[in-house]
């Protein structure tokens, strides 16, 4: 049982010795095609949407380690699946899983997720939190803070 002394060592020892770039640039590519449609369809449903789009601007950074990418991207992939282990159309516990699998991928790598990562969240989840979408079409909107 992990304690509060316990720190990001048994995090990470449940890591892949060898990352597959393969497999993360696949990652990548799916979470940059969902992410903001998952985002703006659940703005009002999900408590932790500041920190995804945390992890979102860290693995999209370019001064970010790799391997710290790699575990963004595939916790930000799982978020946007839209099958996993608990459906996230289940009103009440539907996201539960996608919150723990990101909080456990940011503890991994909370070193790279840098202030500035944080403050594009924050500036970014307010602009779209006051953005209307036009007329049943959300799909055409630009990212808000995405350079």
């Amino acid at each position: 049982m992990q304690t509060a002394t316990d720190g990001p060592t048994e995090a990470a020892a449940a890591l892949p010795a060898v990352i597959d770039p393969v497999r993360v640039e696949r990652n990548e590519r799916y979470v940059r095609r969902r992410f903001w449609n998952t985002l703006r369809a659940n703005l009002h449903r999900i408590p932790f949407l500041e920190q995804a789009l945390a992890a979102f601007f860290c693995a999209t950074d370019p001064q970010t380690p790799f391997k710290a990418k790699a575990i963004l991207m595939a916790a930000l992939a799982y978020f946007v699946l839209p099958a996993d282990s608990i459906p996230d159309w289940l009103i009440a516990v539907g996201f539960v899983d996608d919150a723990a699998v990101l909080a456990t991928a940011v503890h991994a790598v909370r070193s790279n997720l840098k202030p500035e990562h944080e403050d594009r969240a924050r500036a970014a989840l307010r602009k779209e939190q006051q953005m209307k979408p036009a007329a049943g079409d959300a799909s055409g909107m630009k990212p808000a803070g995405n350079s």
